[in-house]
């Protein structure tokens, strides 16, 4: 099930309260360039599912690469099935998993992803995101690879900003489990 075709409406037009309640919604829109970066470094065999989809820029991307997408959200936005809580989920809906997880709960997410699907799970999170003693644990057993933007990404927090993209000041990473990789954690960079 992919989503809609239609484009989704800038949150510029949308106005400061409903722009501030999807924001409110940890809605962190991915850079197309973010995902194709990914893409051309790794391979999923099968379809993907998007948990967290937002407005579908990652599925979208996916999707124009032939892959065939799961899209669901929490909140319904007008792409994908929404009013899907991904945490609560028992089943797994593709066997891989590329999504940009709501910041508060991405550990919670990895976590269960790396349970749930028998393919890798990608992750985009801020490099940071590697630091910290809950999440120790989870990559010690099943963190494969960290790819690191040797350039930052532009800001994803500018929905709907169709001028100049400026540079944010966060460092971002793309966190894959694979279940077939042997050995320690390997670091890569992407262009």
């Amino acid at each position: 099930m992919s989503g809609a075709a239609s484009k989704p409406t800038p949150l510029l037009l949308l106005g400061a309260r409903e722009a501030h309640r999807l924001r409110s919604d940890d809605l962190h829109e991915t850079p197309p360039q973010a995902v194709e970066a990914l893409l051309a470094k790794e391979q999923f065999a099968g379809p993907v599912w998007e948990p967290a989809c937002g407005r579908g820029a990652i599925s979208r991307v996916l999707e124009s690469h032939g892959h065939t997408v799961i899209s669901t959200d929490l909140v319904e936005r007008g792409y994908g099935e929404g009013r899907v809580d991904f945490l609560l989920e028992f089943a797994a809906r593709a066997p891989n998993i590329i999504t940009n997880p709501p910041y508060k709960l991405s550990c919670d997410f990895a976590e269960h992803a790396t349970r749930l699907v028998p393919g890798k799970v990608a992750f985009l999170c801020r490099l940071a995101w590697l630091a910290g003693l809950r999440r120790r644990p989870l990559f010690e057993a099943r963190l494969s690879r960290v790819l690191i933007f040797a350039k930052r990404l532009p800001m994803m927090h500018r929905d709907g900003w169709d001028g100049p993209r400026s540079t944010s000041a966060i460092d971002f990473a793309w966190f894959i489990f694979d279940p077939t990789h042997m050995g320690p954690i390997s670091l890569g960079y992407l262009p």
